[in-house]
């Protein structure tokens, strides 16, 4: 998929190629771990965490970053002059911990990581805000926050920029089977799980819609809210929808953070199924905002962003009513969109026409 989000710099084609480049790669590695007592799940290869069991445990391990939105922050600083780094600080936790329980791993301990080009960017305010927005990613998503790194990197990052990332481990419940596809089957159900709006996904297309506008940030949406603000809206975090899934033994067959390749996410599983959505949730304005200023199609728009779906979970038939009401007990807002039927792999979008078949998400 080519388009606005390309020209904005982020070229799927090329990246998704240079992933599997390395997943190759990584593959020829996994018998080392045996030597030392452990073994790595190829069948997670691919997925949002790789899992490796030792001593009798399965756990999940992630590396995941926020990508460019905290330059949207910055860049929010230096007009309106709110500091919004604790959404940030937020929004990197649960870019990491969301794609931790995508294989049924419950996240334990979060590290940071933190990338400055210059000492400076630690004045004022933003150090701190971004403190406690981790902080609070860490103990809404029931883990502990256990260290990190913080370099210095000028000449490789701007003077006045942060790179943020992070990694999380976690644990699949005793007696529950890792959700790595396998157990997905025609009639299962599909859940979607609303999204905040942006997440960690399109800051690259924010922004380049945002330069392209006259007011920037600052520009006012149909609402009246500042587009820069409503891109800070924090992420959610689906943790603890998984754990009560898991928990109150809910047929959870499989689980999809709908980050970067918007709904072709729903997709991710190496399987030959068909994702049929008949429902869609509500587009957040901010969102609506974007696809329309960049001139997105229905095709490219829901390819691209999550359009207000930011998480997946597939159940058994049957299963999908009683998740939606958990969901709700939880605060998160959530529905009964569609169901995984025999056919090739793809996703068919029924309300907006969109179809997205499996050369359009080639992760593997």
């Amino acid at each position: 998929m080519t388009g606005a989000y390309e020209r904005a710099g982020v070229d799927y084609t090329t990246l998704d190629a240079a992933k599997r480049r390395a997943l190759a790669a990584a593959l020829s590695t996994t018998g080392y771990p045996a030597a030392r007592g452990a073994t790595v799940d190829d069948a997670s290869r691919g997925e949002p965490a790789v899992v490796v069991e030792v001593g009798g445990l399965r756990l999940g391990f992630v590396l995941e970053c926020l990508g460019t939105k905290s330059t949207i922050a910055r860049d929010y600083e230096d007009c309106s002059g709110i500091d919004r780094f604790a959404a940030i600080g937020y929004d990197t936790v649960a870019a990491i911990v969301n794609d931790c329980c995508c294989v049924g791993a419950l996240p334990f301990v979060v590290n940071a990581y933190f990338a400055t080009g210059a000492a400076s960017w630690y004045a004022g305010t933003r150090h701190a805000s971004l403190v406690e927005g981790f902080r609070r990613g860490c103990a809404d998503s029931g883990a502990a926050w256990g260290g990190g790194e913080s370099p210095t990197l000028a000449g490789l990052v701007a003077a006045g920029a942060i790179d943020l990332a992070g990694s999380a481990v976690g644990r699949v419940p005793e007696g529950v089977a890792p959700l790595l596809g396998a157990g997905l089957s025609p009639g299962d159900e599909i859940v979607l799980v609303a999204s905040s709006g942006l997440h960690a996904n399109g800051a690259s297309l924010a922004r380049d819609v945002a330069a392209q506008l006259d007011a920037g940030l600052s520009t006012p949406m149909p609402s009246g809210r500042d587009l820069g603000d409503a891109l800070l809206d924090e992420s959610v975090i689906y943790v603890p929808l998984v754990e009560r899934a898991l928990a109150e033994g809910i047929p959870l067959h499989y689980a999809s953070h709908v980050t970067g390749h918007g709904l072709r996410k729903l997709m991710r599983a190496d399987r030959a199924l068909t994702y049929r959505i008949e429902r869609l949730p509500e587009v957040p304005e901010v969102l609506a905002f974007l696809a329309e200023r960049a001139g997105l199609s229905d095709h490219e728009a829901y390819g691209t962003l999550n359009m207000g779906a930011g998480f997946a979970c597939y159940v058994g038939a049957g299963a999908g009513e009683p998740l939606v009401a958990a969901a709700s007990r939880l605060g998160y807002t959530a529905l009964l969109a569609g169901h995984v039927e025999d056919g090739p792999r793809r996703v068919v979008l029924e309300p907006v026409g969109v179809e997205y078949d499996s050369g359009e998400l080639d992760l593997r």
